[in-house]
């Protein structure tokens, strides 16, 4: 928000300059983000008439005019400028005045025609950053006055950067309040007097969603003059608030809006059918807006309307089908009260955003609608004229938002903010911020105003002292605490052990948007129920990741498009998916590695990373929880049909997946090589087994090797768990040592061969008992198995 120094020290004027104004605003939480003058230095410039105009006898484009200043005589000014004509009063530098850039004005020759001065345009004051022809005056200017008087020109523009929670400031009113509130000056709001009822007519206004718009109040004015012109001191007003001057009804509206915060519109009566309805929009209902923009409505639109269309979508842009004009002569002035939650994100879904919704999605004081209404219509018979009809209002006392009083202990401010204050200074601090406050036996309880939604507990009436007195005021004192070491449980494991672990075998991590492309995670996980997001920050940012994936390979694509043939990357974050109906975040650890397993050197030949590769960083995060996790074949839509494996926990659920990017998919990204990736939930890869202490066995353990024939599609894995299941308490492991195909196995089968190694805690196995224990086990890989000895 931008405003106007000199309106503000016109409603409360504290004894100090700009800029220890703009020091205290900040220190008190309104943060000055700029301050502009507002215009550029010059002098010597008056209001000048132009009397006549005579074509330059040696230039077509140059008129010789003769200029009222407000001296005895006349001068003689040539000018180029295309809108220059008799009548007009426009700026005009004299002899021995300074414009900015140092520029000093002379008598001169031009065109061997004398010039006593120079007619001027905003840009050459500085003004604006171009203009078409010269700065044209209203007319009643009153001849030699100086500009910079005239336009009151020694100004400066003060922008604030307010919070969210400060919509009390976005207004004159607001930050004049607080500059009193800081300089402990007295500050009453001037209210405006009821206006002259000069007729009876009134629409009639209905309000249908009183949840939304408790509040709402209309008037018909009538008889108001055809194109009258605004102010000066308005437009000025306006333009320093950046806001441009479009026609004087609606003009008003926005000086009230920048004046006290409360926004209005007014539409055109004559193009009303009665009565005027505040409803919930119909689905597919249309609405062309002022912006010349037309949307179409959901219904959880909240809008204005008449028996015919909807007029205005409430709280953020009114209709063009209902907009005044030049030719307008009646108009119905609305003053309402929409509730934040009613109006926020509307604009934003309409991609809006107006001085109105950024406003109501924030808070507006739902007691200042008939200030607010009455200030509008005064100004509009002052300067449009006409005549006011009686108010027309809705309001629903139990749909307002309740103000309940907040208790604020006088030993609190002592013990929170170092500082103490008397009864009196807490009374009138918290009057001054339009508060109620009544005294109880250990403090206050205080009642915050309709314009403040961010009081609610103590801390922020402690908030409110600690600024309006002063931040740089409140004493320093140490910290004193207990310090308590935290618990490490031995049975989880850390995150940065896990990633420690993954940049030690080469990896670096990336930290990637949760926000993907539609398409990519349709790529990845066609099958997946995404989240789309209402107001993407962009096409390419629409929907919420099921998979860390998408992240993963849009980074391996801009540094394989970069020259970089050998990347390995990693991910820790949240992916979002729906399980039950419900939306659920889940905390994962992913990975991608495509191009060589090292880096170039001498010692060993360059080779492609494959499956096994990364199927070894996978076990090696597994094995520092000393996990039981393994894996097992399965399909994934993203990987390659023949290299991939799903993750397996404790329990035998699925944790995650490895494998090779589908060769379809690698194609479709625009991959020049293989790509392996995977991904583990990071909840079982933290759960780690406490190591726990055996003694050895004082007797000797034996090895046996055994060859087994098995069908090709017996997983080495489920060999080595049968064995290891079988219940023989003497099998301390299993280990497949060699595989074989070929010459002496049938085809379809494999040979594979394994190491069995055993040990008995109470006494030396002897063959018998040995022989014994692999009959059995035989027996078992060969029901569960079809396994058998290969002869």
């Amino acid at each position: 928000m931008q405003v106007s120094e000199a309106w503000l020290r016109e409603l409360v004027n504290p004894p100090i300059d700009t800029a220890a104004l703009v020091a205290q605003l900040t220190m008190a939480g309104l943060e000055v983000d700029a301050v502009t003058p507002v215009a550029a230095e010059f002098s010597g410039v008056v209001v000048a008439e132009v009397l006549s105009t005579e074509q330059h006898p040696n230039a077509d484009k140059l008129r010789v005019c003769r200029v009222n200043v407000g001296q005895a005589e006349p001068l003689q000014i040539v000018c180029g400028a295309s809108n220059v004509r008799p009548g007009l009063k426009v700026p005009a530098a004299l002899i021995g005045a300074i414009l900015p850039g140092d520029f000093k004005i002379k008598e001169s020759k031009l065109r061997g025609e004398l010039s006593f001065g120079m007619l001027c345009s905003e840009k050459e004051l500085g003004l604006a950053a171009t203009s078409d022809g010269l700065m044209e005056l209203q007319s009643d200017a009153p001849v030699g006055v100086d500009i910079r008087e005239y336009l009151l020109l020694n100004d400066n523009i003060i922008e604030l950067g307010l919070t969210p929670n400060r919509a009390d400031c976005l207004s004159a009113v607001g930050v004049a309040r607080e500059m009193a509130v800081l300089n402990k000056q007295a500050f009453t709001p001037t209210e405006p007097a009821a206006a002259e009822i000069g007729h009876s007519d009134v629409l009639e206004v209905q309000v249908e969603a009183p949840e939304a718009c408790p509040v709402y109040l209309g008037r018909l004015i009538k008889g108001i003059a055809r194109g009258a012109k605004t102010p000066l001191w308005m437009l000025e007003r306006l333009r320093r608030s950046g806001v441009r001057g479009l026609s004087a009804v609606v003009d008003v509206t926005n000086y009230v809006l920048l004046e006290l915060g409360q926004p209005l519109h007014a539409f055109d009566a004559a193009k009303l059918a009665a009565p005027v309805v505040v409803r919930r929009a119909n689905a597919g209902e249309s609405l062309a807006l002022l912006n010349d923009q037309t949307i179409v409505l959901d219904d959880g639109s909240l809008v204005i309307a008449d028996q015919r269309q909807s007029l205005a979508l409430a709280g953020v842009m009114g209709g063009k089908d209902s907009a005044v004009s030049d030719q307008t002569c009646d108009i119905f002035l609305e003053c309402a009260f929409f509730t934040p939650i009613s109006v926020a994100g509307k604009a934003r879904q309409y991609g809006l955003h107006t001085d109105s919704s950024h406003r109501f999605e924030r808070g507006v004081d739902f007691r200042l609608q008939h200030r607010a209404l009455e200030r509008a219509t005064q100004l509009i018979l002052e300067i449009a004229g006409g005549s006011a009809g009686p108010i027309t209002e809705a309001v629903d006392e139990d749909a307002l938002p309740a103000r309940s009083p907040v208790k604020l202990r006088s030993d609190r401010i002592a013990k929170i903010l170092g500082i103490e204050l008397s009864n009196e200074a807490v009374a009138t601090l918290f009057q001054g911020l339009g508060m109620t406050v009544a005294q109880v036996a250990d403090g206050w309880e205080i009642t915050p105003p309709g314009f403040r939604f961010d009081i609610a507990i103590e801390a922020d009436l402690l908030e409110e002292i600690g600024r309006i007195h002063g931040y740089n005021n409140l004493p320093s004192s140490n910290l004193r605490m207990r310090a308590e070491l935290g618990k490490a449980p031995e049975n989880r494991l850390t995150l940065e052990r896990l990633q420690d672990a993954l940049v030690d075998r080469g990896y670096q991590e990336v930290i990637t948007y949760s926000f993907v492309d539609e398409a990519m995670q349709k790529a990845v996980a066609p099958g997946a129920e995404f989240i789309r997001i209402q107001n993407p920050i962009s096409s390419e940012l629409a929907v919420m990741r099921t998979t860390l994936w998408c992240g993963l390979l849009n980074a391996a694509l801009y540094n394989t498009h970069r020259q970089q043939s050998r990347v390995r990357l990693f991910e820790s974050g949240l992916r979002f998916v729906y399980r039950d109906g419900q939306i659920q975040q889940q905390k994962m650890l992913a990975g991608l590695a495509l191009g060589s397993v090292h880096a170039e050197q001498w010692a060993e030949k360059a080779c492609r990373v494959d499956f096994f590769d990364v199927k070894a960083d996978v076990e090696a995060l597994l094995a520092l929880g000393a996990s039981a996790a393994g894996f097992r074949s399965a399909q994934h839509s993203a990987l390659h049909p023949g290299q991939s494996a799903e993750i397996v926990g404790l329990e035998g659920d699925s944790i995650g997946w490895l494998g090779m990017l589908h060769p379809l998919l690698e194609k479709q990204l625009g991959f020049d090589s293989p790509v392996f990736l995977f991904e583990l939930a990071l909840d079982a890869l933290t759960i780690r087994q406490v190591p726990s202490f055996s003694p050895l066995s004082k007797f000797p353990s034996v090895r046996r090797d055994l060859a087994l024939v098995v069908d090709q599609a017996v997983a080495a894995g489920d060999i080595v768990r049968c064995v290891l299941d079988c219940r023989e308490p003497a099998i301390r492991e299993a280990a497949i040592f060699d595989v074989y195909q070929g010459q002496g196995v049938s085809e379809g089968h494999k040979s594979v061969a394994l190491s069995v190694v055993l040990q008995d805690f109470e006494q030396t196995l002897t063959d018998t008992e040995i022989d014994a224990i692999f009959r059995r086990v035989l027996d078992t890989l060969a029901t569960n198995l079809n396994a058998k000895l290969r002869e």
